[in-house]
């Protein structure tokens, strides 16, 4: 695959790259690792299938993909003993596998190597470089929205900051949520004597329910491995108010899940209520905003079209 076809595979659907000079100069090396982290604490959703089928792209690429099972993270975190967030990262795996990662994706449980010496020196070496108002900034946006903060919350950004450095990053992908961790990052491993990593950011899905983003805490999600039953209930009960396209979660599964498969999207009506449209993601968007697709009609759709996208999903998880 020529510079160019590698450029614009890596770029495809990403809303942020930091910096465009330095991804080209990346992917022009032999040995290139992108990473991303994941805190095991719960399912399996479509937020986190944006970023992993990102993840494919880069292999494609010619990146070696590194993946955090942030188990001591997901500890400091408040999501449950060692044991059960363990059992949580053996089933994050094998949902990973099913999207379709390679069989040559690196899978690293945290606690493998962020318990040893050298690793806890350069946290407190980063701890010292870094002002306190500069870590909250950090956290998560859930964190920071606690009323009570934990000092584990100020540990948890420089913990991913050193992640980058014990994993060898070259390029760190992240939805839009992670970009203050990551320009933590680009700012501090120079002064500590390693190279910046690139950064690509994806697009944060909306909830279910509207809200800012998908969760598995949140309950406002669907899972990969949700029966067709559970998709179409959760599709029907989404929220998908009439005309608006901008912060509707059933436009945007359509978006990222759909149109990246096809081109066009059948929206099936009995005649009385118009006939069957055949529409692109344009014309989708168009006809919804112009209250000419009624909400139950593209919610039906796009649960039977994603239950069809799933099927694999559901059938490797069933024999692994």
């Amino acid at each position: 695959m020529e510079l160019e076809s590698k450029l614009e595979l890596v770029c495809r659907g990403a809303l942020e790259i930091v910096t465009p000079e330095e991804l080209a100069e990346k992917i022009k090396k032999d040995d290139k690792t992108a990473y991303i982290g994941f805190e095991p604490s719960g399912k399996i959703h479509l937020g986190h299938a944006i970023t992993i089928r990102k993840m494919m792209d880069l292999q494609e690429a010619g990146f070696k993909v590194k993946i955090l099972l942030a188990d001591l993270h997901a500890y400091l975190n408040g999501k449950g003993s060692l044991e059960e967030i363990k059992e949580v990262s053996d089933y994050n795996i094998r949902c990973f596998r099913a999207l379709g990662l390679s069989e040559d994706t690196v899978f690293v449980l945290g606690s493998t190597f962020q318990t040893k010496e050298d690793y806890t020196y350069k946290v407190y070496e980063l701890a010292l470089a870094t002002t306190l108002a500069r870590a909250k900034r950090s956290m998560a946006q859930i964190t920071r929205e606690s009323k009570d903060h934990k000092v584990a919350e100020v540990i948890y950004p420089l913990m991913q900051v050193v992640d980058m450095m014990f994993l060898e990053t070259d390029l760190a992908l992240g939805g839009m949520e992670q970009r203050k961790i990551h320009m933590l990052a680009r700012e501090n491993l120079p002064k500590m004597g390693y190279e910046a990593p690139v950064c690509l950011h994806t697009p944060l899905l909306h909830g279910t329910d509207g809200s800012e983003k998908m969760s598995s805490s949140k309950g406002n999600f669907i899972a990969i491995d949700d029966s067709p039953e559970a998709i179409k209930d959760k599709i029907k009960k989404s929220y998908c108010p009439m005309g608006r396209v901008e912060g509707n979660p059933i436009i945007e599964i359509a978006e990222h899940f759909i149109f990246t498969e096809s081109d066009t999207l059948l929206i099936e009506r009995p005649d009385k209520f118009g006939g069957n449209l055949e529409l692109t993601q344009e014309q989708l968007k168009d006809s919804y905003e112009k209250e000419k697709l009624h909400p139950l009609d593209l919610k039906n759709a796009v649960a039977r079209e994603l239950t069809k996208i799933f099927k694999v999903v559901r059938e490797y998880l069933k024999d692994n």
